[in-house]
């Protein structure tokens, strides 16, 4: 099954809890605190395999998560870093943001990326030790690792698509002009994915082709298999555009040529401005009476493209149509990498004094960056954590705040979840 646009979740691991220690030993007095810290959690990272075609691997598992960091120890050992999450995916797979659609990175140059983060290990309470609070019972917990929601989309890297109605003998000019065994047979839609190879013109000349399913006429709107599979040519730096002017299906091959344009014009307005090589195929199945050659000719020549005379099922014209091919691609750009357009937003500490508080009856919902990564870093089943976390608050001034709007003993507060009752 050929899988080439799908959804998941990656996450990476969690940091390490630090950890809240004393060092005991004989003969040594006040030994004061030396808790470790947590290990970082681990990283998903995002790998080129060459072996790979399809996105059929993410069909049925669509979140990832990392390994999270351990814990840290006394006598101030850092925990182990949480092992990262290697996905790996076929070379070319185009990576957007679930959200906004926009390209987080395209996979074709074969380096590694890093696509979620691992959180932060939490600080030991050895960080803690001050002149005045000399035996801090505290430490930091671990912060959770990225998380997002992506959409791997496969588009693949070769240098010419082969488009054209079905059955008109796309897959038969691969099949004789590369290595390539794709399925083939006379009847519509036989290429149900995209098929590549490798065409070797002469020592060191080479270029890779792609076959993708027939395009009939409004595909760009989603008819037939052509909507799905027209993003694999979107890289092409040449289009050769197969016509069958035989006429043994009853189609009219200006018709058939003009539609396609058509299409793809429809698809993407880049895509249609393209260089495209014209392969007028069937040339054997051509009743002498018939004009379709000529008009097919004059059409072409009117859209500023070369049209060539071949026959895939004799190989009759195939080889010099590779060889025009191949000449043609060394005077074109490369294959198209896309460049990033998402902006990872960038984590703040923000203000103290930038909170925002709704007074909801006897409720006080406060809100604010600088509160929200305090939340994180205090681990609550701890009283003196949550002495420190009390007063940070108080040094913060937001105690006074509160009062100014009049909260009473009594009253909730909520702060992302940790609530509790006010009191002078």
């Amino acid at each position: 099954m050929f899988v080439d646009k799908v959804r998941i979740t990656v996450v990476g691991g969690r940091g390490g809890d630090g950890a809240v220690a004393f060092h005991r030993e004989k003969y040594v007095a006040a030994g004061g605190p030396d808790g470790g810290d947590g290990g970082h959690g681990g990283s998903v990272i995002l790998r080129v395999n060459d072996n790979l075609s399809t996105l059929l691997d993410f069909r049925y598992k669509r979140k990832y998560t990392a390994g999270a960091g351990v814990n840290g120890q006394s006598c101030k050992m850092s925990g182990k870093r949480g092992e990262p999450l290697i996905i790996q995916v076929p070379r070319g797979t185009v990576v957007r943001d679930a959200e906004t659609n926009q390209i987080i990175v395209d996979m074709s140059t074969g380096e590694d990326f890093v696509i979620a983060k691992g959180g932060r290990g939490g600080w030991g309470n050895a960080h803690y030790a001050t002149a005045t609070r000399q035996v801090p019972r505290f430490a930091k917990v671990g912060l959770k690792g990225e998380e997002k929601d992506i959409i791997l989309e496969l588009k693949l890297l070769a240098d010419v698509g082969l488009v054209g109605f079905p059955n008109v003998g796309k897959s038969t000019l691969l099949s004789v002009t590369s290595n390539a065994r794709p399925k083939i047979a006379n009847y519509h839609f036989t290429t149900l994915f995209p098929n590549l190879g490798v065409i070797y013109v002469d020592e060191g000349v080479s270029f890779v082709m792609a076959d993708i399913p027939g395009i009939i006429e409004g595909a760009a709107e989603g008819a037939g298999l052509g909507h799905d599979f027209l993003r694999h040519i979107d890289r092409c730096r040449l289009l050769v555009h197969v016509v069958d002017v035989s006429g043994i299906e009853g189609r009219d091959p200006v018709d058939d040529f003009n539609a396609i344009c058509d299409e793809l014009s429809s698809y993407s307005v880049d895509l249609s401005n393209r260089p495209m090589i014209v392969a007028a195929n069937k040339t054997d199945l051509l009743p002498p009476d018939s004009d379709n050659l000529r008009r097919l000719k004059m059409c072409v020549e009117a859209a500023g493209c070369e049209l060539y005379e071949i026959s895939a099922g004799t190989t009759q014209g195939t080889k010099q149509l590779m060889r025009v091919v191949a000449e043609k691609l060394k005077t074109l750009p490369p294959v198209t990498i896309y460049e990033p357009e998402y902006v990872a937003p960038v984590a703040e500490a923000g203000d103290p004094k930038d909170i925002t508080i709704e007074h909801l009856g006897n409720t006080w919902l406060l809100t604010g960056t600088w509160l929200e990564r305090l939340v994180q870093n205090i681990n609550f089943d701890d009283y003196e954590a949550i002495n420190y976390f009390d007063q940070q608050l108080r040094r913060s001034g937001l105690f006074v705040r509160l009062e100014q709007m009049g909260i009473e003993d009594g009253d909730t507060v909520d702060i992302y979840d940790f609530v509790f009752e006010y009191q002078r």
